[in-house]
């Protein structure tokens, strides 16, 4: 995976699951707490929880350069369990079969809406809108034990409606600010907390390439940018250079603050959903875990299974790796 995809995933999946990754535990009751862009009759109404995010940047570009857009982000899924009773489907708390317990929870799939190669001088003249239009769904994966006795996983998924807006701003000759805003017009008609967030776009960021051109650093920009720089409006999000150290090609617009540059260190052996944490600390929690701690885990969301099973398998000395390193940093030329 490049480094671009490895950080972007990383943002998108941040919070997912938090320590100590069981579902009984009172911080993954509340989840989806990161980025999420809700319907807008809810943001209005319910302060802190917006209905629109905002990048702006620069870029210095010539005429006929092009930027790519593409916008991620996380749709709550409910999955639900049934025994099958009479030839119909029953919701039950739990189901068992041949010795795997099936339980209700909240899942994710990951939306994206891309386009590419938008011409810089063309938005100038008139914005380019992708529109968001996902439609409700349920699906079900039937389960059948050896001893006949027959079930479901249900796994449904409420309609997202919305849109994503890129235009851009000529401000020097050869300066561009591009804005793009993701905006979720999903309607709303009330409800709880939980409901709305089965209608937001949860983990948002957005990921910008230039073709020619070369973005401009907001953390370190060059002295004579710096007051356009600072006149940057964004909203919920931040924009930062990724890739490799000195590319100007790419910027990563993410819910949390990072560096220029951000990177994963290879120490890691995987997602822990929490970059709030330190690894080792993490990893020595996960094997402290009790038996029944770690069943609960194996009955819940695939990702902390394996979570569990990768912290099991290390082995002493990349355990030690995670202790600390000392690295040689070099100042950009």
């Amino acid at each position: 995976m490049d480094q671009v995809r490895q950080i972007a995933r990383a943002v998108l999946y941040e919070g997912y699951l938090l320590w100590p990754y069981r579902q009984s535990a009172l911080k993954n009751q509340q989840r989806w707490t990161i980025g999420g862009v809700h319907p807008e009759e809810y943001g209005r109404t319910h302060g802190g929880n917006p209905w629109l995010v905002r990048t702006q940047c620069l870029v210095e570009a010539e005429p006929g350069d092009t930027v790519d857009v593409h916008v991620r982000f996380l749709h709550v899924v409910a999955r639900d369990v049934a025994r099958s009773h009479g030839g119909e489907l029953e919701p039950v708390p739990e189901l068992t079969l041949d010795g795997t317990r099936y339980l209700p929870r909240e899942e994710a799939r990951e939306r994206e809406v891309a386009v590419s190669g938008l011409d810089l001088a063309e938005l100038l003249q008139s914005p380019s809108r992708m529109e968001i239009d996902v439609r409700a769904e349920q699906e079900v994966e039937w389960l059948t034990g050896a001893d006949g006795q027959a079930g479901a996983v249900l796994r449904g998924w409420q309609a997202l409606s919305g849109h994503v807006e890129a235009r851009a701003e000529r401000m020097l000759q050869g300066v561009y600010r591009l804005t793009v805003e993701l905006v979720n017009t999903t309607p709303w008609y009330g409800g709880s907390r939980a409901d709305a967030l089965k209608r937001t776009f949860c983990s948002a960021h957005s990921v910008l390439r230039t073709q020619g051109g070369r973005f401009v650093s907001l953390m370190d920009p060059p002295e004579e940018l710096r007051a356009l720089a600072e006149g940057c409006d964004n909203v919920g999000t931040w924009p930062v250079l990724i890739g490799e150290e000195g590319e100007r090609h790419t910027m990563l617009s993410a819910p949390i603050i990072l560096y220029d540059y951000p990177r994963i260190a290879p120490e890691s052996s995987g997602d822990l959903y929490d970059a709030t944490e330190i690894d080792q600390l993490l990893t020595l929690s996960v094997l402290a875990l009790s038996d029944r701690e770690r069943e609960e885990i194996r009955d819940g969301d695939p990702r902390a299974c394996e979570i569990l099973d990768r912290c099991a398998s290390l082995t002493p000395e990349e355990l030690m790796r995670l202790h600390g390193v000392m690295r040689e940093i070099r100042p950009l030329a």
